[in-house]
């Protein structure tokens, strides 16, 4: 089974979301976040996270990149009950009991989008409003293969 983890290529996600994501930790959509949001809502930092952030599931932060890759069944159980209690926590869910079916829905709609994915397959994800509540799409970038060259350290005698 294969689901995201959050990666950064610079420190823009300190800068442009209130709660950045910590790079490695696994992330879904986290759109529900969203679901009451009207128009007047999308200022700074927020409307940030709403128009392009990932939830990151350790620190309820928000990051533009994920990278797919794969998760071993323990690891995503384990995941599913850290959002049953955020739900509890952030959310009011009465108990664990009643939020872990949710839980367990919005992993498997991230896994559903992680699974045509190679390994180290980036994502994105945009937001809207509508007329209808929150429209997500998303937008891969394929994993480019890297050359010695990028690894290796080339020296001479001299230097």
């Amino acid at each position: 089974m294969q689901l995201a983890r959050a990666i950064h290529f610079d420190e823009s996600d300190q800068n442009v979301y209130s709660s950045p994501a910590r790079t490695g930790e696994w992330c879904i959509s986290g759109g529900f976040e969203f679901s009451n949001w009207i128009e007047a809502d999308l200022t700074g930092k927020p409307r940030q996270a709403f128009a392009n952030g990932w939830l990151g599931l350790e620190t309820a932060g928000r990051v533009t990149f994920v990278a797919v890759t794969q998760i071993e069944t323990a690891e995503y159980d384990a995941l599913c009950d850290r959002l049953a209690q955020h739900f509890v926590e952030a959310y009011g869910a009465p108990n664990l009991e009643a939020a872990r079916p949710v839980a367990k829905e919005e992993l498997r709609q991230m896994a559903e989008i992680c699974a045509d994915h190679d390994t180290n397959t980036l994502l994105t994800v945009a937001r809207e409003l509508s007329e209808t509540g929150v429209r997500e799409s998303y937008r891969k970038i394929d994993a480019a293969p890297a050359g010695l060259e990028q690894f290796a350290i080339h020296a001479t005698p001299e230097g």
